[in-house]
Protein backbone atom coordinates (compact mmCIF):
# COMPACT_ATOMS: atom_id res chain seq x y z
CA UNK A 1 0.00 0.00 0.00
CA UNK A 2 1.33 3.43 -0.97
CA UNK A 3 2.07 5.94 1.78
CA UNK A 4 -0.48 8.78 2.08
CA UNK A 5 0.44 12.09 0.50
CA UNK A 6 1.57 14.95 2.72
CA UNK A 7 -1.29 17.43 3.19
CA UNK A 8 1.14 20.37 3.32
CA UNK A 9 2.57 19.39 -0.06
CA UNK A 10 -0.95 19.06 -1.47
CA UNK A 11 -1.89 22.50 -0.15
CA UNK A 12 1.23 24.03 -1.70
CA UNK A 13 0.50 22.24 -4.98
CA UNK A 14 -3.11 23.51 -5.14
CA UNK A 15 -2.02 27.06 -4.31
CA UNK A 16 0.68 26.92 -6.99
CA UNK A 17 -1.76 25.48 -9.53
CA UNK A 18 -4.20 28.33 -8.89
CA UNK A 19 -1.62 31.16 -8.92
CA UNK A 20 0.71 29.73 -11.57
CA UNK A 21 3.55 31.49 -9.77
CA UNK A 22 6.09 30.17 -7.25
CA UNK A 23 6.51 33.69 -5.92
CA UNK A 24 2.78 34.28 -5.41
CA UNK A 25 2.25 30.79 -3.95
CA UNK A 26 5.11 31.32 -1.50
CA UNK A 27 3.57 34.66 -0.43
CA UNK A 28 0.12 33.11 0.18
CA UNK A 29 1.59 30.15 2.06
CA UNK A 30 3.96 32.27 4.15
CA UNK A 31 6.89 30.22 2.86
CA UNK A 32 10.04 30.94 0.92
CA UNK A 33 10.02 30.36 -2.83
CA UNK A 34 12.73 27.74 -2.31
CA UNK A 35 10.56 25.89 0.22
CA UNK A 36 7.68 25.73 -2.28
CA UNK A 37 10.03 24.48 -5.00
CA UNK A 38 11.48 21.75 -2.76
CA UNK A 39 7.95 20.74 -1.68
CA UNK A 40 6.90 20.27 -5.31
CA UNK A 41 9.98 18.18 -6.10
CA UNK A 42 9.25 15.98 -3.07
CA UNK A 43 5.62 15.58 -4.18
CA UNK A 44 6.73 14.56 -7.68
CA UNK A 45 8.97 11.91 -6.13
CA UNK A 46 6.03 10.66 -4.08
CA UNK A 47 3.65 10.34 -7.04
CA UNK A 48 6.37 9.10 -9.39
CA UNK A 49 5.82 11.54 -12.27
CA UNK A 50 6.10 15.18 -13.31
CA UNK A 51 3.11 17.27 -12.26
CA UNK A 52 4.47 20.73 -13.20
CA UNK A 53 6.29 22.30 -16.11
CA UNK A 54 7.98 25.70 -16.04
CA UNK A 55 7.24 28.05 -18.90
CA UNK A 56 9.33 31.10 -18.16
CA UNK A 57 8.23 32.32 -14.75
CA UNK A 58 4.91 30.47 -14.94
CA UNK A 59 4.18 27.02 -13.49
CA UNK A 60 1.91 24.96 -15.74
CA UNK A 61 0.24 21.66 -14.86
CA UNK A 62 1.04 18.54 -16.81
CA UNK A 63 -1.75 16.07 -17.61
CA UNK A 64 -0.82 14.12 -14.45
CA UNK A 65 -0.86 17.40 -12.52
CA UNK A 66 -4.40 18.16 -13.72
CA UNK A 67 -5.59 14.79 -12.48
CA UNK A 68 -3.80 15.24 -9.15
CA UNK A 69 -5.36 18.70 -8.74
CA UNK A 70 -8.90 17.31 -8.89
CA UNK A 71 -8.07 14.78 -6.17
CA UNK A 72 -6.09 17.24 -4.07
CA UNK A 73 -8.89 19.83 -4.04
CA UNK A 74 -11.39 17.18 -2.91
CA UNK A 75 -9.04 15.88 -0.20
CA UNK A 76 -8.33 19.35 1.17
CA UNK A 77 -12.04 20.27 1.10
CA UNK A 78 -12.91 17.15 3.10
CA UNK A 79 -10.12 17.86 5.58
CA UNK A 80 -11.40 21.41 6.00
CA UNK A 81 -14.96 20.15 6.55
CA UNK A 82 -13.75 17.62 9.12
CA UNK A 83 -11.85 20.35 10.99
CA UNK A 84 -14.94 22.58 11.00
CA UNK A 85 -17.13 19.75 12.32
CA UNK A 86 -14.67 18.98 15.10
CA UNK A 87 -14.49 22.68 15.91
CA UNK A 88 -18.26 22.85 16.28
CA UNK A 89 -18.23 19.79 18.54
CA UNK A 90 -15.62 21.41 20.72
CA UNK A 91 -17.69 24.51 21.39
CA UNK A 92 -19.98 24.81 24.43
CA UNK A 93 -23.28 23.09 23.81
CA UNK A 94 -22.28 21.71 20.42
CA UNK A 95 -22.37 17.94 20.51
CA UNK A 96 -24.43 14.86 19.79
CA UNK A 97 -26.27 12.53 22.11
CA UNK A 98 -27.23 9.04 20.95
CA UNK A 99 -29.89 7.63 23.23
CA UNK A 100 -31.50 4.25 23.64
CA UNK A 101 -34.78 3.85 25.52
CA UNK A 102 -37.58 1.39 26.05
CA UNK A 103 -40.79 2.33 24.26
CA UNK A 104 -42.40 3.02 27.65
CA UNK A 105 -39.62 5.38 28.75
CA UNK A 106 -39.56 7.02 25.31
CA UNK A 107 -43.28 7.76 25.53
CA UNK A 108 -43.65 8.81 29.17
CA UNK A 109 -40.27 10.10 30.38
CA UNK A 110 -38.15 11.28 27.45
CA UNK A 111 -40.46 14.08 26.18
CA UNK A 112 -40.17 16.01 29.45
CA UNK A 113 -36.43 15.35 29.68
CA UNK A 114 -35.67 16.41 26.11
CA UNK A 115 -37.80 19.54 26.39
CA UNK A 116 -35.60 20.78 29.26
CA UNK A 117 -32.41 19.38 27.73
CA UNK A 118 -32.89 21.43 24.55
CA UNK A 119 -33.04 24.61 26.63
CA UNK A 120 -29.47 23.95 27.81
CA UNK A 121 -28.10 22.46 24.59
CA UNK A 122 -30.19 23.84 21.71
CA UNK A 123 -27.67 22.79 19.05
CA UNK A 124 -27.06 19.26 20.31
CA UNK A 125 -27.97 16.62 17.73
CA UNK A 126 -30.07 13.90 19.39
CA UNK A 127 -30.72 10.41 18.07
CA UNK A 128 -33.05 7.90 19.75
CA UNK A 129 -32.98 4.13 19.24
CA UNK A 130 -35.96 2.30 20.81
CA UNK A 131 -35.59 -1.12 22.37
CA UNK A 132 -35.77 -3.20 25.52
CA UNK A 133 -32.87 -3.71 27.89
CA UNK A 134 -31.22 -6.66 26.03
CA UNK A 135 -31.32 -4.72 22.75
CA UNK A 136 -29.93 -1.61 24.41
CA UNK A 137 -27.08 -3.60 25.95
CA UNK A 138 -26.17 -4.80 22.47
CA UNK A 139 -26.41 -1.24 21.10
CA UNK A 140 -24.07 0.01 23.85
CA UNK A 141 -21.68 -2.86 23.16
CA UNK A 142 -21.66 -1.93 19.46
CA UNK A 143 -21.20 1.79 20.34
CA UNK A 144 -24.35 2.74 18.41
CA UNK A 145 -25.65 4.67 21.44
CA UNK A 146 -24.08 6.58 24.34
CA UNK A 147 -26.73 6.14 27.02
CA UNK A 148 -29.79 3.94 27.51
CA UNK A 149 -32.84 4.67 29.66
CA UNK A 150 -33.99 1.20 30.63
CA UNK A 151 -34.45 -1.39 33.33
CA UNK A 152 -31.49 -2.51 35.42
CA UNK A 153 -29.65 -5.32 33.59
CA UNK A 154 -28.72 -8.67 35.02
CA UNK A 155 -25.47 -8.81 37.03
CA UNK A 156 -22.31 -9.46 35.05
CA UNK A 157 -22.82 -7.01 32.20
CA UNK A 158 -19.83 -4.66 31.63
CA UNK A 159 -22.06 -1.62 32.18
CA UNK A 160 -22.55 1.08 34.78
CA UNK A 161 -26.12 1.67 35.97
CA UNK A 162 -27.29 5.04 37.34
CA UNK A 163 -30.55 4.27 39.21
CA UNK A 164 -33.40 6.75 38.78
CA UNK A 165 -36.52 5.24 40.33
CA UNK A 166 -38.22 1.98 41.35
CA UNK A 167 -41.72 0.99 40.28
CA UNK A 168 -44.07 -1.84 41.19
CA UNK A 169 -46.03 -4.08 38.84
CA UNK A 170 -49.79 -4.51 39.32
CA UNK A 171 -52.64 -6.34 37.68
CA UNK A 172 -54.20 -3.90 35.21
CA UNK A 173 -57.77 -4.72 34.26
CA UNK A 174 -61.07 -3.40 32.97
CA UNK A 175 -63.56 -1.95 35.45
CA UNK A 176 -65.93 -4.65 34.13
CA UNK A 177 -63.66 -7.49 35.24
CA UNK A 178 -65.03 -9.55 38.16
CA UNK A 179 -62.00 -8.72 40.31
CA UNK A 180 -62.57 -4.99 39.79
CA UNK A 181 -66.26 -5.36 40.60
CA UNK A 182 -65.48 -7.33 43.75
CA UNK A 183 -62.66 -5.00 44.77
CA UNK A 184 -60.22 -7.88 45.37
CA UNK A 185 -58.14 -10.44 43.50
CA UNK A 186 -59.29 -14.04 43.73
CA UNK A 187 -56.00 -15.88 44.28
CA UNK A 188 -57.40 -19.18 43.01
CA UNK A 189 -58.27 -17.63 39.65
CA UNK A 190 -54.89 -16.01 38.87
CA UNK A 191 -53.59 -18.91 36.78
CA UNK A 192 -56.81 -19.19 34.74
CA UNK A 193 -56.99 -15.60 33.50
CA UNK A 194 -56.37 -14.47 29.93
CA UNK A 195 -53.18 -12.40 30.08
CA UNK A 196 -52.12 -9.74 27.62
CA UNK A 197 -48.45 -9.19 28.42
CA UNK A 198 -45.55 -7.23 27.03
CA UNK A 199 -42.95 -9.09 24.92
CA UNK A 200 -42.23 -12.55 26.29
CA UNK A 201 -38.45 -12.12 25.89
CA UNK A 202 -38.33 -8.81 27.75
CA UNK A 203 -36.84 -8.36 31.21
CA UNK A 204 -40.30 -7.57 32.58
CA UNK A 205 -41.76 -10.79 31.21
CA UNK A 206 -38.94 -12.80 32.80
CA UNK A 207 -39.54 -11.06 36.14
CA UNK A 208 -43.27 -11.84 36.01
CA UNK A 209 -42.64 -15.51 35.25
CA UNK A 210 -40.11 -15.76 38.09
CA UNK A 211 -42.49 -14.05 40.51
CA UNK A 212 -45.41 -16.41 39.86
CA UNK A 213 -43.11 -19.43 39.76
CA UNK A 214 -42.27 -18.67 43.39
CA UNK A 215 -46.00 -18.42 44.06
CA UNK A 216 -46.53 -21.86 42.45
CA UNK A 217 -48.78 -20.27 39.84
CA UNK A 218 -48.55 -20.84 36.08
CA UNK A 219 -50.03 -18.16 33.82
CA UNK A 220 -51.56 -20.44 31.21
CA UNK A 221 -53.25 -18.18 28.67
CA UNK A 222 -50.99 -15.41 27.38
CA UNK A 223 -51.10 -13.05 24.41
CA UNK A 224 -47.71 -11.57 23.60
CA UNK A 225 -47.62 -7.94 22.37
CA UNK A 226 -44.89 -5.39 21.78
CA UNK A 227 -47.14 -2.32 21.86
CA UNK A 228 -48.10 -0.97 25.28
CA UNK A 229 -50.94 1.17 23.94
CA UNK A 230 -52.50 -1.82 22.18
CA UNK A 231 -52.26 -3.86 25.39
CA UNK A 232 -54.16 -1.19 27.32
CA UNK A 233 -56.85 -0.92 24.65
CA UNK A 234 -57.49 -4.68 24.69
CA UNK A 235 -57.66 -4.68 28.48
CA UNK A 236 -60.18 -1.80 28.38
CA UNK A 237 -62.38 -4.04 26.23
CA UNK A 238 -62.15 -6.70 28.97
CA UNK A 239 -60.50 -9.15 26.57
CA UNK A 240 -57.91 -10.02 29.21
CA UNK A 241 -55.82 -8.54 32.00
CA UNK A 242 -52.26 -7.29 31.98
CA UNK A 243 -49.43 -6.80 34.45
CA UNK A 244 -47.97 -3.29 34.20
CA UNK A 245 -46.60 -0.47 36.32
CA UNK A 246 -49.46 1.96 37.09
CA UNK A 247 -47.45 4.98 35.88
CA UNK A 248 -47.55 3.57 32.35
CA UNK A 249 -51.39 3.77 32.47
CA UNK A 250 -51.67 6.91 34.59
CA UNK A 251 -54.18 8.68 32.33
CA UNK A 252 -56.40 5.60 31.95
CA UNK A 253 -56.39 4.91 35.69
CA UNK A 254 -57.29 8.54 36.42
CA UNK A 255 -60.14 8.38 33.89
CA UNK A 256 -61.42 5.12 35.36
CA UNK A 257 -61.11 3.20 32.09
CA UNK A 258 -58.59 0.85 33.75
CA UNK A 259 -58.13 -0.42 37.30
CA UNK A 260 -54.88 -1.38 39.09
CA UNK A 261 -54.77 -4.10 41.73
CA UNK A 262 -51.76 -5.49 43.68
CA UNK A 263 -50.23 -8.79 42.59
CA UNK A 264 -50.18 -10.00 46.19
CA UNK A 265 -48.60 -9.45 49.58
CA UNK A 266 -45.17 -9.83 48.03
CA UNK A 267 -44.23 -6.90 45.79
CA UNK A 268 -42.74 -7.19 42.31
CA UNK A 269 -40.52 -4.16 41.84
CA UNK A 270 -38.25 -3.04 39.01
CA UNK A 271 -35.37 -0.54 39.00
CA UNK A 272 -35.09 1.97 36.18
CA UNK A 273 -31.99 3.94 35.37
CA UNK A 274 -29.46 5.04 32.78
CA UNK A 275 -26.97 2.54 31.35
CA UNK A 276 -23.58 3.44 29.93
CA UNK A 277 -20.37 1.63 29.09
CA UNK A 278 -18.31 0.80 32.16
CA UNK A 279 -15.44 3.16 32.89
CA UNK A 280 -16.27 5.64 30.14
CA UNK A 281 -15.96 9.26 31.21
CA UNK A 282 -19.26 11.12 30.99
CA UNK A 283 -19.42 14.36 29.01
CA UNK A 284 -21.24 17.45 30.28
CA UNK A 285 -24.06 16.72 27.81
CA UNK A 286 -24.48 13.17 29.15
CA UNK A 287 -24.30 14.19 32.82
CA UNK A 288 -26.92 16.87 32.19
CA UNK A 289 -29.22 14.36 30.50
CA UNK A 290 -28.94 11.92 33.42
CA UNK A 291 -29.63 14.69 35.93
CA UNK A 292 -32.72 15.79 34.00
CA UNK A 293 -33.98 12.19 33.90
CA UNK A 294 -33.79 12.08 37.70
CA UNK A 295 -35.58 15.46 38.01
CA UNK A 296 -38.39 14.54 35.62
CA UNK A 297 -38.89 11.14 37.28
CA UNK A 298 -39.13 12.85 40.68
CA UNK A 299 -41.72 15.33 39.40
CA UNK A 300 -43.72 12.46 37.88
CA UNK A 301 -43.54 10.80 41.33
CA UNK A 302 -42.24 7.60 39.82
Amino acid sequence: MSAPLDSRQLRAFVTLAKTGSFTQAARELNLSQSAVSHSMKALEREVGCRILDKLGKKAVLTQAGEQLLAHAERILAEMSEARAELGRLGKWGQSRLRLGASTTAAQHILPGVLREFKDSFPSCVIGIEPGDTPEMIEALRAHRIDLALNLEPSPGEPLDFRPLFTDELHFILSPQHPWARAGRVNRDEIGRQNYILYKRRSYTSAMIEAYFREEDVVLHSQLDMGNMEAIKELVKLNLGISILAPWTAKAELAAGSLVAMPLGKRKLRRRWGVLHWHGRRMSLVEETFIGLCASVAARMKL
